[in-house]
């Protein structure tokens, strides 16, 4: 009687320790065990997946999206008895002890999958018998909550399959290149062999190891269905054929997701619009405006063409380089927006971006020069103070011409020559000095200076002369921007490189603006768009068609003193786009230097690429 009622307090103590541990099981809250850091995913303009951003390298899949191979090579693999238990094996953990005992140590385990998700997805505790018995709680009540499933779902998008890869998606991407849904027999076998020591068994740092692992596991799944009460996950032929499967993955070129101009501004922007944490781990769908195919032409075009120009021998002699003397590169940036809606579809900041992370399309302040020149003339139509045919004379400028007590000015033209009377629209087309000068004293510098602060070229636009050549200092976006006002018939468009940010559960975080701005007069503007065809076809931009371009397009070139900076901003239909060629420390890149010459190759080539096709085409207006 005594041991009856020895025994029944035992049980009475077991079944309080085991409601404690449940109880304290139930204030965890089950309905974050499907969240799981995972990298957001960023898709171009077309929703062609581009990049990731950085983080945990998992993709999330539902139960379905896994290949039934991977299922049984798991359950196999870490719990024979899955199906049959609810969370907790006894068998197998009397089992494990029974094996511990006759090999010395803890050479095997007994915890479920259901356990291991338990520990997994949850703050449990350290190595304690503390943490063993709320393990095996938590395990109760998963089993209780979810469906066995569910808990292989969530399982398989957790666990760690080494080099940087969890959940099996990720891992069946990155070993096979094949998603996890189509793993063969062998390759879910060699997965499953990866969990317990995913780090030394990853077949990108031991293959023979991984490989071994492989052959364990499909014995084990030939094991399991060998047996009368156990359905085949297998017959003996395709485990001879899972055997002998070759399985030889590369260890593909890890690219971190940030190595590209293009990530590197989304991510920037992102970074304004949601919270930090969200963006590494929250599982985003980031929709961009970037054109990969434009992107790429335009990372393509800026290597060539300035690789050409540094081989020039008036460049190398510029800089008295020889074939063994070290050189500071000549740098280069481009920005492309879509005139419909103002999505930068292009950006490149630099020469490369492993070697400089400095966005030189964003940040990097130089003089415009000529580029300037459009709005000065659009101005000087809309006040009604020219026409293109008014008579503007090419001389020097004289004192008497300029404002009171104005510093001397005397600016040149580019050829060093200077002319009588010409038509005003000659001053434009061939970037003549004094004839823009003229312009804008006839028009007024104040309202020049205003229009160009709200197109955002500058907070403060001096009221000097010289602003009517572009003396001062603006980016190659505002640049950019601003040229989109030309485009668009008057409106300057919002730009921007973020469409439309998802959260996983499909809830739209931010959607753009697409905002606009009128600023420019329509009429001014048009006028201003058909001289700057010109430009293209008989002017400083003549070599156009003999680069290559072939579609109705405006635009202008722009070059500073000294040749310091060479620029180039035009349009077609569909598409504005700026190219700034220099050094970072200004100083000459090489006499006759022009953005004809040096910005205006790279332009075509971007504008010109079949990927700009894509974009609207034909007359501008």
């Amino acid at each position: 009687m005594a041991l009856i009622k020895l025994g029944l307090a035992a049980l009475l103590l077991w079944a309080l320790v085991g409601l404690f541990y449940y109880l304290w099981a139930l204030t965890f809250d089950l309905t974050t065990i499907g969240q799981m850091p995972q990298r957001s995913a960023i898709y171009d303009r077309t929703g062609t997946f581009y990049s990731r951003t950085a983080g945990e390298n998992r993709l999330v899949v539902p139960y379905s999206k896994v290949s039934p191979n991977f299922v049984n090579a798991l359950i196999s693999r870490e719990d024979a008895r899955f199906y049959e238990h609810h969370g907790v094996d006894p068998i197998g953990v009397v089992r494990a002890i029974a094996r511990n005992l006759l090999l010395g140590g803890m050479k095997q385990g007994g915890s479920t999958i259901t356990q291991q998700l338990a520990r997994n997805a949850f703050p449990l505790g350290g190595r304690t018998f503390n943490r063993k018995f709320l393990e095996a709680a938590m395990a109760f009540r998963l089993e209780m909550e979810l469906s066995k499933e569910q808990i292989l779902e969530n399982y398989m998008n957790r666990i760690y399959f080494g080099s940087g890869l969890y959940g099996v998606e990720a891992a069946s991407q990155a070993y096979f290149g094949c998603p996890a849904s189509k793993l063969t027999l062998s390759q879910a076998a060699l997965l499953a062999g990866l969990i317990r020591i995913p780090t030394r068994l990853s077949p990108f740092n031991n293959l023979e190891a991984s490989l071994k692992q492989r052959d364990v596991v499909l014995g084990q799944m030939k094991e399991l269905s060998d047996r009368e009460d156990h359905s085949p996950f297998m017959t003996e032929a395709q485990y001879q054929q899972a055997l002998h499967e070759k399985i030889s993955p590369k260890p593909p070129q890890l690219i971190n997701p940030l190595n590209s101009w293009a990530i590197d501004a989304i991510l920037h922007e992102l970074e304004q619009l949601v919270a930090l944490d969200r963006i590494d781990t929250g599982g985003l769908r980031i929709d961009t405006t970037i054109d990969a195919g434009l992107q790429k032409a335009a990372e393509d075009s800026m290597e060539r063409r300035l690789s050409e120009v540094e081989s020039r021998p008036d460049f190398r002699q510029q800089h008295h380089l020889d074939n063994g003397e070290a050189q500071e590169s000549l740098q280069g940036a481009l920005i492309a927006i879509e005139n419909n809606s103002g999505g930068i579809t292009a950006i490149v900041g630099g020469r490369n971006f492993t070697e400089s992370k400095y966005n030189r399309a964003l940040v990097a302040l130089r003089q415009i020069g000529s580029s300037a020149k459009p709005f000065v003339y659009e101005e000087a139509l809309r006040k009604g103070v020219i026409t293109p045919d008014t008579p503007i004379s090419d001389a020097r400028i004289n004192q008497s011409e300029l404002p009171p007590r104005s510093p001397a000015y005397n600016p040149q033209n580019s050829d060093g020559t200077f002319g009588g009377e010409l038509p005003a629209k000659e001053g434009l087309i061939h970037s003549r000095n004094t004839m823009s000068v003229r312009v804008g004293l006839k028009t007024g510098l104040g309202g020049i200076a205003s229009t160009m602060e709200r197109l955002g070229l500058a907070e403060h636009v001096p009221r000097y002369p010289s602003i009517c050549l572009g003396s001062f200092e603006s980016t190659l976006r505002n640049l950019t921007v601003s040229y989109t006002a030309l485009a668009t018939g008057g409106t300057k468009l919002h730009p921007h490189l973020i469409e439309r940010v998802t959260d996983a559960d499909g809830t739209v975080l931010f959607r753009a603006t697409h905002g606009r701005i009128p600023v420019l007069d329509p009429a001014a503007t048009k006028t201003t768009t058909a001289l700057l065809t010109e430009v293209l076809n008989r002017g400083t931009a003549s070599n156009a068609a003999a680069l290559g371009l072939r579609k109705p397009a405006a635009g202008k070139t722009g070059t500073t003193d000294h040749f310091q900076d060479a620029w180039f901003l035009g349009f077609t239909r569909g598409l504005t786009c700026g190219v700034w060629v220099g050094f970072d420390r200004p100083k000459t890149i090489m006499r006759g230097g022009y953005g004809a010459e040096l910005a205006l190759p790279i332009w075509v080539d971007v504008m010109q690429s079949p990927a700009a096709d894509h974009f609207a085409s034909g007359p501008l207006y």
